[in-house]
C-alpha cells in the first residue's frame, strides 16, 4: 500500500486535476484557489497521509453537499467550520471518530475537503479515491450506493457556524442512499444551500464494507494532471491534456470540440439545491457570427451535450463531460465565479477566452455498480431525455 504524503503543493495540484475531471461539478475552482491561497497563507507547511483503504481502520465519505452558486465564494472558515461541525455531530452519533475519510467524488472542493479535515485533525489520514471518478449531482450515482453491505447512514449534516449558539445539524437514518439524498437536500436548503455531510460509515458493523466500494487512485490521478497543467512550460494544447488524461487515468479520453466560446448561461439553484443549466457554446465569440452550436444541460455536473445539427447526444453521462481552456491552461465548473472567466454576465457575451470539451469515457467499476446506470437515467429523463446511456 503505497503512502503520499501531500502538502499545500500537492493540494493545488489535485484541485487543478479534478476542476477538468469532474465534469462541471463538485464545487468550484476559483472558490478552491482562493480557500488553498488562505491556507498557504496561514503558514501552514504539514502534509496528510494519502493511501488506499487498509480494510481495518473506522471509516467514512466527507464532502460538502449543495450549490456552489448559492455558497457565493466559499472561505477557509467556513470550509473549516463545516468539517468540525460534521465530524463531532458524527463522532456524538455513532460513538467513534473515524481515524480515515474519503471523498464522495473528484471536484475542485470535494476532493479537497478530507485533505482540508486531515490537516485540521493529524491523527486522520485519506484514502486515494472516490465513489465515482467524476462529480455527481446526487448520492445514489456512486459506487458506494451500489453495495448493499455499505448502508448510507447514519448520515450526519452540519453548517458552518462558528459557535453552538448558531450550530444546525441533522442525523438522518434512511433505508437507501436516494432516501437519503431526497431527505438530505432539503435539509441542506435549510441550512442555506450547502453544508457538510459525512456518511457511509465503514466499520467493524458492516465489516468495513469500503474496502472495494471505492474507486482507487482517483486523488493521486488529479494530483498527476493538475501538476502537470500547473508546471507545464507553456500552455497545454487541448490534444495534450487529453492525451495526458488518458495515460493517467487509462479510460478513453477525446477532445469533443477545441476552442470554442460560451455565448449563453442559464442557471439557476432548485429547491434541493442543485444548480440548474444549460450552456451554449459558439465557434465564434458572438452568436450572431459562428456556423456550429453546442448545448451543454448540467445538474451542478455536466450530463449531457448535443450539436445543433445532431439528432443524437454528442456525450451522455455517466462519461464525463470536462471542460479545459487553452487560454487558461486550465479546468473549471459550473459555479457562476468560475464560468465568469469565459462568459460575461453582465453582458451577456463571451469574454473571448477560448474553451473545448473533453469526453473522458466513465471509471468501469462506477458503471458496475449496482443502480448507478438507473440512477443516471433517472435524472437524464428529468431533463427530457430518455434515450440509451452508453453503458446501459
Amino acid at each position: 500500500m503505497v503512502a503520499h504524503q501531500y502538502g499545500i503543493t500537492d493540494f493545488e495540484y489535485i484541485a487543478a486535476g479534478a476542476a477538468i475531471l469532474a465534469s462541471g461539478g463538485g464545487g468550484s475552482y476559483e472558490d478552491a484557489v482562493s480557500i488553498l491561497s488562505e491556507i498557504a497563507k496561514s503558514g501552514w507547511r504539514g502534509t496528510v497521509t494519502v493511501q488506499d483503504y487498509d480494510g481495518v481502520t473506522d471509516c467514512c465519505v466527507l464532502a460538502i453537499m449543495g450549490s456552489p452558486d448559492a455558497a457565493n465564494q466559499m472561505t477557509l472558515a467556513e470550509i473549516e467550520y463545516a468539517i468540525a461541525n460534521t465530524l463531532n455531530t458524527f463522532k456524538s452519533s455513532v460513538d467513534v471518530m473515524p481515524g480515515c475519510i474519503i471523498p464522495v467524488e473528484i471536484g475542485p472542493i470535494n476532493s479537497i475537503v478530507p485533505l482540508i479535515a486531515a490537516m485540521m485533525e493529524r491523527r486522520l489520514w485519506v484514502m486515494n479515491g472516490d465513489g465515482a471518478g467524476r462529480a455527481v449531482p446526487e448520492l445514489p450515482q456512486t459506487t458506494y450506493a451500489g453495495n448493499v453491505n455499505l448502508p448510507a447512514t447514519l448520515c450526519v449534516l452540519a453548517n458552518s457556524a462558528e459557535n453552538d449558539a448558531l450550530l444546525q445539524s441533522a442525523v438522518l437514518n434512511a433505508p437507501t442512499a436516494a432516501v437519503t439524498e431526497t431527505l438530505a437536500g432539503g435539509i441542506v436548503s435549510a441550512f442555506g444551500s450547502y453544508s457538510g455531510i459525512a456518511l457511509w460509515p465503514s466499520n467493524v458493523a458492516n465489516g468495513h464494507a469500503l474496502q472495494g466500494s471505492y474507486i482507487s487512485g482517483t486523488l493521486t490521478q488529479a494530483w498527476q494532471i493538475g501538476q502537470y497543467l500547473i508546471t507545464a512550460p507553456a500552455l497545454p494544447s487541448t490534444a495534450d491534456v487529453v492525451a495526458k488524461i488518458n495515460t493517467v487515468t487509462r479510460r478513453q479520453t477525446i477532445a469533443i470540440i477545441t476552442n470554442f466560446y460560451i455565448t449563453a448561461v442559464t442557471q439557476s439553484t432548485s429547491s434541493t439545491s442543485l444548480d440548474v443549466g444549460l450552456i451554449r457554446l459558439d465557434n465564434a465569440p458572438s452568436q450572431a457570427d459562428g456556423t456550429e452550436s453546442y448545448y451543454l444541460y448540467n445538474l451542478n455536473e455536466n450530463l449531457i451535450m448535443y450539436s445543433s445539427v445532431s439528432n443524437a447526444p454528442l456525450i451522455v453521462a455517466p462519461d464525463s463531460i470536462c471542460y479545459y481552456s487553452e487560454s487558461t491552461g486550465r479546468g473549471f465548473s459550473n459555479a457562476i465565479c468560475d464560468l465568469a472567466v469565459y462568459f460575461d454576465f453582465s453582458n451577456a457575451t463571451s469574454t473571448g477566452k477560448v474553451i473545448s470539451i473533453i469526453k473522458v469515457a466513465a471509471a468501469p467499476q462506477l458503471c458496475e455498480a449496482a443502480g448507478v446506470i438507473e440512477s443516471f437515467a433517472g435524472l437524464l429523463r428529468g431533463i427530457g431525455y430518455a434515450g440509451k446511456l452508453p453503458r446501459s
